[in-house]
């Protein structure tokens, strides 16, 4: 981490990414295979089998939809934002942040970042933020609530 980056996302972003995917398809694949192997001589209700399979497309939607497309790191470095996912490595000024939407009651819960000019990463930006020490679920988030006040105050200086 470079000198003066505080980082701002989770930490929990590989397991979400990769172990949690597979633990996943292991179980249902589990689920599946011991119906088989219970009774392998009687073909089992269509249904049985049909159950797995849909907790796999379920689950792969909803992966593809809140999980696979978030940062791997994000640091912040006061006017700027530090953002690495696989081998892309991208600088983002506040400034070039158009607008900061965060999810409540989701979780993982996701920071959306949409961006004026679009980077090597496209023109949104999604992350999981280091989460709040709260036991209020309506409770918005830190990370997010600072980012939308540095973000309109950074495109404030640059009408200017």
């Amino acid at each position: 981490m470079g000198l003066g980056l505080k980082r701002i996302s989770s930490r929990q972003v590989f397991f979400l990414k990769w172990l949690m995917p597979l633990i996943f398809i292991l179980i249902a694949g589990a689920a599946g295979l011991s119906v088989l192997l219970v009774e392998p001589r009687r073909a089992p209700p269509p249904m049985v089998l049909v159950a797995p399979i849909l907790a796999l497309v379920i689950g792969f939607v909803v992966m593809r939809k809140l999980v696979w497309d978030l940062a791997d790191e994000v640091l912040d470095g006061g006017d700027y934002l530090v953002v690495k996912k696989g081998r892309i490595e991208e600088r983002v000024p506040l400034s070039n942040i158009m607008n900061v939407s965060a999810t409540t009651m989701v979780n993982p819960p996701r920071i959306e970042l949409r961006l004026v000019d679009p980077g090597r990463l496209g023109d949104r930006i999604a992350f999981s933020p280091v989460k709040n020490a709260t036991l209020n679920p309506f409770a918005r988030n830190a990370v997010a609530e600072d980012l939308i006040v540095r973000v309109d105050r950074a495109r404030a200086s640059r009408k200017r």
